[in-house]
């Protein structure tokens, strides 16, 4: 235990614990793992979610015009989640913080699985729209692994590689989620999303309740904005161009007469996104955050390129694979690059994540026009 020794000030945080994994500089495995587990799970909902939501807004759509709304709307929730997800790290710790999340996304799967079996679009984007705040806390399981490794960078990518697990399962899992449910139609994925947040939920309880936070002495809490200018910057250019080709893919493969094979090419976007933090991990260190983010951009263009020209399932598949590996490097670049100096406040954190996923929602809206 320790404690300030300046007098407590009205409004000012003091920590009076230490930090997971400060005392003497060990990571605390046993969070890393919890937090990697808890993610992964959220992922697959995630798999399972943006496979349905173009094609079901198709379907369910009363114009064409309004085909994307779900998937938009699923991008607003993680917009809109962001700060309040990181705020909330503070105020109630990662248990509540995280199982809010997650409580939210068992009720936005189980809406999407009644709006599918009743034709209600109004309940399909509302659902998203749930389903993408619970997106908007786990993504924070990133930000909060930060710490648990002291100076170290091998929390934060395996926290975000664990979710590689989600693609190689996601295939196999929503055949059987839909087998369940037939004759209705992506039901049985709705219900393995909420599902998948179930079991998130109840790993996100076994989480120490523990506000784990420095001392702040910063005088404002947008203080050293500037460190995170570049790096959000060039990560939101990047999920504008994950979700705008993202929310393409499945309707352009559905016109195509690939609609089967919509769920493989999801898999192995969701791979691609996340395998390579697990690569990240051992490279050396002086190999700056910077120029993995800029590979990143380098693949997120090849992929456009391969989108534009596909028309079989192969080079829709090699256009998702690129464009995952692309996000991936420059997500993990970016946030290693903001954390480069030691963790910025929760605001800057915050705003971070809530430009990233702005981006992602105006590239969501801007799927019609892609297609």
């Amino acid at each position: 235990m320790s404690t300030s020794s300046a007098i407590p000030r009205a409004g000012r945080l003091d920590c009076l614990c230490e930090p997971i994994g400060a005392a003497g500089g060990t990571p605390d495995h046993g969070g890393t793992a919890l937090l990697a587990a808890a993610f992964a799970l959220s992922v697959l909902s995630q798999v399972f979610t943006l496979t349905i939501l173009p094609i079901a807004g198709l379907s369910l759509a009363p114009d064409g015009a309004w085909a994307t709304l779900p998937y938009a709307a699923f991008y607003a929730g993680a917009a809109l989640a962001s700060l309040p997800a990181s705020l909330l790290l503070d105020s109630f710790g990662r248990r509540a913080a995280f199982s809010l999340g997650a409580g939210l996304g068992v009720a936005g799967g189980l809406l999407t699985a009644w709006s599918l079996l009743q034709w209600q679009f109004t309940g399909l984007v509302l659902g998203a729209l749930w389903l993408g705040i619970a997106s908007g806390f786990s993504l924070f399981y990133r930000h909060a692994a930060a710490p648990l490794g002291a100076k170290g960078t091998g929390p934060v990518l395996l926290v975000f590689g664990a979710a590689t697990a989600a693609g190689l399962l996601a295939p196999s899992l929503a055949g059987l989620a839909e087998s369940l449910a037939v004759p209705h139609a992506m039901v049985g994925m709705a219900v393995a999303a909420a599902l998948a947040h179930v079991a998130s939920l109840g790993i996100t309880a076994l989480l120490p309740h523990r506000r784990a936070r420095r001392i702040r002495t910063e005088a404002s809490p947008l203080q050293g904005w500037q460190r995170i200018l570049w790096p959000t910057l060039l990560a939101a250019l990047a999920w504008f161009a994950m979700t705008a080709l993202m929310g393409a893919t499945p309707i352009a493969m559905v016109g195509c007469g690939l609609g089967e094979a919509v769920s493989g090419a999801i898999a192995w976007h969701v791979i691609a996104m996340y395998a390579p933090s697990l690569a990240l991990a051992g490279i050396p260190k002086r190999i700056r955050p910077l120029w993995i983010a800029l590979g990143g951009g380098i693949l997120l263009s090849a992929a456009a390129a391969v989108f534009l020209l596909a028309a079989t399932t192969g080079a829709f598949t090699l256009s998702a694979a690129l464009l995952g590996i692309g996000w991936s490097l420059v997500t993990m670049g970016t946030t290693l690059w903001i954390h480069e100096e030691g963790e910025p406040s929760r605001w800057l954190l915050g705003l971070h994540d809530g430009m990233l996923l702005g981006c992602a929602l105006l590239g969501a809206m801007a799927a019609g026009l892609v297609r």
